[in-house]
């Protein structure tokens, strides 16, 4: 059971870097892929449509922000669900699974362990109480600069790091799948994702993701089923074909190849658990259903959809494995000459694009080819909504104009958030086109566990918390988390090139996390001041609220 459970954390831990959208390692350039670009265009026009559509719905800034809160619990959940079947876990997983077999499997199962759990704990409470942002549920009976200041920084700090992450995702992906260059594609992306969220807002952002996540799903069960059909529908058929084709043969039914020391293994499994919760992008649609009842709703469909998605990635692994593996149509014959093996072309993440031409021709490679790509185009959209939300509203709005400014106002400057935030990450996508980009997924996920989770869950569960105690306790967890980072192995030695890393684990959430909690709770019990008692006790209605939702924000007419 030990093994089992420390197993399953590492790999939970490991799965984060896939899971968010980033394809690492070498990638090889394809050719030119024109069913896969006119499948895209297809792809790329009806979302353009919708967007149009979206924009002349899209006239103040609750609709900007929250998509009117008219969204319902099923459509709510297919968007969440789209946010995490990104393009890399597509094709990570399948990859991983396709390589190491039952190792895969954890993969795809470990990664919907914490965040339902975490999600349906906080969701309801969450929509109760805000209304566009998470810092609007922290700064609820706290003092509304200091802390909206916090969850603003730790919310735009979050975003742009994981857009550089998705863009240059996005270029690699291009290279493998389209065949086109690298700056063309991280240009395309910012471009088209400055359009959708500058014009059609959370509404557009929400249909662009729910009809990736439709297509996506679409695809991956005609892939299970043109698989399973080969075998009779029969999944002992399937393993025993795959364990008789694969050179590790037996083994990849046993656990235990992607194995890392315990400390990491927690660490990581942290970060992913508490990190997801804390990510800006996510809380914010819990404030685009109608009530908490939505909201629940939403997490229930989500859980549905990602636990069924990652089952048919399981299955696609092991049929690359049987169809993919051993057909010399499509192995690297140059590089099989010189290492030998079985090497596919374009690397392992290219296991579930082959299989889709191996089982539906030229035609369905072009689909899944152009919904791999969509998925980022939907994530980075939902990021940069969110990136814009945290300057327009809690920044602008709250901060800077103490909460007096009109709604048209607070509106364009969103847009003009929304295109400033577009030209950075479309440039520090170039710039970082080289570099060794997995320690910013990591760092992502370390500030959004260690410096949004903390200071969010408490606001909303602890009656003792004070202003003080949520300042310094964040500040605390979010310097933690960046400095641990930069002493740790990724930073310190694979980029500053010193010897051993002053910090020897490459995950930091153990820590940061742990620093965060403990000094949210010192500040606050140590916090004697008169603004302290006030704080605590507004916690009881706070609390009626967020459990009845009496007064809370309701959604639009229309």
């Amino acid at each position: 059971m030990k093994k089992f459970l420390f197993i399953s954390l590492t790999l939970l831990l490991s799965v984060a870097a896939v899971a968010s959208g980033t394809i690492e390692g070498e990638v090889q350039k394809q050719p030119l892929n024109i069913s896969a670009i006119i499948m895209f265009l297809i792809f790329v026009s009806g979302t353009l449509g919708i967007t149009y559509w979206a924009a002349k719905r899209t006239k103040t800034a609750k609709d900007f922000y929250t998509a009117g809160g008219g969204i319902t619990g099923f459509q709510n959940g297919m968007a969440i669900a789209g946010d995490y079947m990104s393009a890399a876990s597509f094709l990570g997983i399948s990859g991983l699974v396709y390589l190491k077999g039952y190792d895969g499997l954890i993969y795809s199962i470990g990664f919907l362990v914490g965040w339902p759990v975490i999600l349906f704990l906080i969701s309801e409470r969450l929509r109760n109480l805000g209304k566009y942002t998470f810092a609007d549920v922290a700064a609820y009976r706290l003092k509304q600069t200091p802390i909206r200041t916090l969850a603003a920084l730790g919310s735009i700090a979050t975003v742009i790091l994981y857009l550089i992450a998705q863009m240059v995702g996005a270029g690699k992906l291009i290279q493998l799948l389209f065949g086109l260059p690298y700056e063309l594609a991280v240009v395309l992306v910012g471009a088209l994702m400055i359009l959708y969220v500058t014009f059609g807002g959370m509404l557009a952002t929400t249909w662009v993701q729910i009809i990736k996540a439709g297509l996506l799903l679409s695809g991956a069960t005609f892939m299970a089923i043109a698989v399973m059909a080969h075998f009779g529908f029969s999944l002992e058929a399937l393993f025993a074909k795959a364990v008789e084709v694969h050179p590790k043969h037996q083994a990849i039914m046993a656990p235990g190849g992607l194995v890392s020391d315990p400390v990491s293994a927690i660490s990581l499994g942290i970060a992913l658990m508490f990190g997801t919760a804390g990510l800006p992008h996510i809380l914010m649609r819990f404030f685009t259903v109608a009530d908490a009842k939505e909201a629940r709703k939403s997490v229930f469909f989500a859980t549905g959809f990602i636990g069924y998605f990652y089952i048919l990635t399981f299955i696609i692994g092991f049929g690359a494995i049987v169809m993919v593996l051993n057909n010399p149509q499509y192995l690297d014959v140059a590089k099989q000459a010189i290492s030998g093996g079985s090497p596919i072309l374009g690397g392992n993440n290219m296991a579930a694009i082959h299989l889709s031409h191996a089982v539906g021709g030229n035609f369905f490679l072009g689909f899944i080819s152009a919904v791999a790509f969509a998925t980022i185009l939907a994530v980075v959209s939902g990021l940069t909504l969110a990136g814009a939300s945290a300057i327009s509203h809690d920044l602008y709005a709250n901060v800077f104009k103490r909460g007096e400014v009109d709604e048209v106002k607070e509106m364009k400057v969103s847009k003009i958030a929304t295109v400033i935030l577009g030209i950075i990450t479309i440039i520090l996508g170039i710039a970082f086109e080289k570099q060794n980009i997995a320690f910013v997924v990591g760092l992502a996920f370390a500030i959004a566990a260690s410096a949004n989770f903390p200071v969010l869950f408490l606001s909303m569960f602890w009656s003792k918390l004070t202003t003080r105690g949520a300042v310094i306790g964040g500040s605390l967890g979010l310097a933690t988390a960046v400095m641990l980072v930069i002493l740790g192995p990724i930073v310190w030695v694979q980029i500053f090139g010193y010897e051993t890393p002053v910090f020897p684990y490459k995950y930091p959430a153990l820590f940061s996390v742990t620093v965060a909690f403990v000094g949210i709770w010192f500040f606050s019990i140590t916090d004697n001041s008169e603004n302290a008692k006030l704080e605590r006790e507004a916690f009881e209605a706070q609390d009626i609220r967020s459990q009845t939702g009496i007064g809370a924000e309701g959604a639009s007419a229309h």
